[in-house]
């Protein structure tokens, strides 16, 4: 009976059957042969800048071959932001001296304001309403010309801006009491315009209201 390294006798002569200690003189088994390392192909190249790949990663722009969404290199798409319109209100006193030279509603009764800064309001959401607030009636547009100064031939609900799927907006007039102009053109009651940058819009007694593209 053969004896183990660890003193035990063994009645295996090439692992010890008591401890398992391979016996003296016996060989250890061969190392499993291990598989060779894979290379990426000399072929392949990167998608996005089309640098020999080396890698997992892009060594020059960082794509992940993988294909890990939001990995570097990855391109991710970036909301497109459109140009921010705002709307510059002022009294305009050539229009005022013609809408009196034309007689209209009241006309001797309104007097040019002797001061009214300019005002600007932002274009934003689907509609922007134009006319002065009203408790009565709850109605609080967003392009508010109450004033000071106020012009008194401004409706409630004078005009409306619609806003537009390309970016753009349409003016329209759903009724007011003394219409409504732009570039010197009158509108047709609910009938949308196109407007853009620089357009003039014209309304009540003497207001103007200048179309502007702002920073984004």
């Amino acid at each position: 009976m053969a004896t183990c390294p660890q003193g035990h006798p063994s009645g295996a002569d090439d692992y010890c059957d008591v401890c398992g200690t391979r016996m003296a003189g016996v060989a250890a088994p061969p190392a499993a042969p291990q598989p060779p390392a894979q290379e990426p192909s000399a072929a392949e190249s990167c998608p996005v800048c089309r640098t020999p790949r080396a890698g997992q990663f892009c060594e020059v722009c960082g794509h992940d071959y993988s294909g890990a969404p939001g990995a570097a290199g990855t391109a991710v798409p970036l909301p497109v932001t459109g140009p921010r319109w705002e709307a510059v209100t002022a009294a305009d006193r050539s229009y005022y001296e013609k809408v009196i030279a034309e007689g209209g509603p009241d006309a001797d009764a309104v007097a040019f304001p002797p001061y009214c800064p300019e005002r600007s309001f932002g274009l934003h959401g689907e509609q922007v309403r134009i006319g002065r607030r009203s408790k009565a009636r709850n109605l609080a547009p967003e392009i508010d010309l109450t004033g000071p100064p106020e012009d008194p031939g401004v409706s409630h609900l004078h005009a409306v801006l619609l806003a537009q799927p390309d970016g753009s907006w349409r003016l329209v007039d759903p009724g007011s009491s003394n219409g409504t102009q732009v570039n010197g053109r009158p509108l047709q009651t609910n009938v949308p315009v196109r407007i853009g940058p620089g357009d003039r819009i014209h309304l009540g007694a003497w207001t103007v209201i200048t179309v502007r593209e702002g920073a984004p």
